[in-house]
């Protein structure tokens, strides 16, 4: 795990952060409350009982911290003292049933609100105010990790592939990924997908790889004598309705002796280099991440640390720092906490 599996303006910034907590120092924690994992594909690691796990891990070392926690609080307004002020409308604070105004000093404060992502489970633009309200600078954000739309006129055309999932290597520009590509009824998705939706600028077609893992030119070569379907052929290694599909739009139907050698590079060369057309992503709604955050350039690498502020840190997903799909988001909050909580 390295700076090569996140994104941001400043490609250097989470490196620091990243080597002074490994995946392996967070696996001690794990093995020090005595949770069991598995690994999986890719080297993705499960526990073997449930995620809620790592929920009760991180409230008992919250507990042994003595964190208190204030729930039910809509922050009205923080204001810069010799610390800060937050000013909160709370509900049933110190055992009052009733909503009260609460006012919370503190030396420090810390940003760790998250980004746009699923909006509907209680994301907000909270603190890219809060850095816009200090004046620190944000970057543009948009939905990475996420499905995307096709135009309604190509919707019409694969919609009956949706359920179909291949392998495949998706790039666009100097990106790649391979990974299942997910056809849905309204769009693409699985993991290749969502990889490189974190790329996608909407300027251009996404190229798609069918066959990563096979030479088709020269399988079309070993049997170019013979009189089978050239769809034939491929349904050993694409799905047969996809295969149906593919063939008719680029009109290859035709027994494989009746192409020529040059017919049957090109054929090769479509299946290779797919140009597959998104319209659009499907927006924060279903976006693991947001791309894009508080500009790397207004804090410390070391600490998270306000440049222009002190006192005031931002951490996780809040920052212009985004990762790759399979736990790099997470981590991400986990290393940054950790510079953060070594001088907060």
């Amino acid at each position: 795990m390295g700076r090569e599996n996140y994104i941001s303006q400043n490609p250097h910034f989470a490196a620091s952060a990243l080597s002074r907590f490994t995946p392996s120092d967070f696996l001690s924690i794990l093995e020090s409350h005595g949770i069991s994992y598995e690994e999986r594909e890719e080297g993705r690691l499960f526990c073997n009982e449930s995620s809620r796990q790592i929920a009760d891990m991180l409230l008992a070392e919250c507990d042994r911290a003595a964190v208190q926690f204030q729930l039910n609080c809509k922050i009205s307004e923080i204001i810069k003292t010799d610390g800060f002020r937050i000013l909160a409308a709370a509900e049933g604070l110190s055992g009052d049933p009733g909503r009260r105004s609460h006012r919370l000093d503190s030396a420090s404060l810390v940003i760790a609100t998250g980004g746009l992502s699923y909006p509907n489970l209680g994301a907000s633009n909270f603190g890219y105010a809060v850095a816009k309200q200090f004046g620190l600078k944000v970057t543009r954000l948009t939905p990475a990790l996420t499905p995307l739309r096709f135009n309604p006129e190509d919707a019409g055309v694969f919609g009956g592939l949706a359920g179909i999932s291949i392998d495949s290597t998706v790039s666009y520009g100097r990106a790649k990924f391979r990974g299942n590509l997910l056809f849905t009824h309204n769009g693409i998705s699985g993991p290749a997908i969502l990889q490189i939706s974190s790329y996608w600028d909407r300027k251009g077609s996404l190229t798609v790889d069918l066959l990563p893992a096979l030479d088709i030119f020269a399988l079309f070569l070993e049997k170019r004598h013979s009189k089978t379907l050239l769809p034939t052929i491929l349904d050993r290694y694409l799905p047969k309705r996809f295969v149906r599909l593919w063939c008719d739009l680029h009109g290859a139907s035709k027994p494989i002796n009746q192409y020529s050698q040059h017919e049957l590079d090109s054929v090769a060369r479509s299946l290779h280099e797919w140009p597959l057309r998104a319209d659009c992503t499907e927006g924060f709604n279903k976006a693991e991440v947001t791309l894009g955050g508080v500009d790397t350039d207004e804090l410390s690498s070391r600490t998270m640390e306000s440049r222009k502020v002190p006192g005031l840190y931002f951490l996780g997903e809040v920052i212009d720092v985004t990762g790759h799909l399979g736990g790099y988001n997470l981590h991400w909050a986990w290393a940054s906490g950790h510079a953060a909580g070594q001088f907060v």
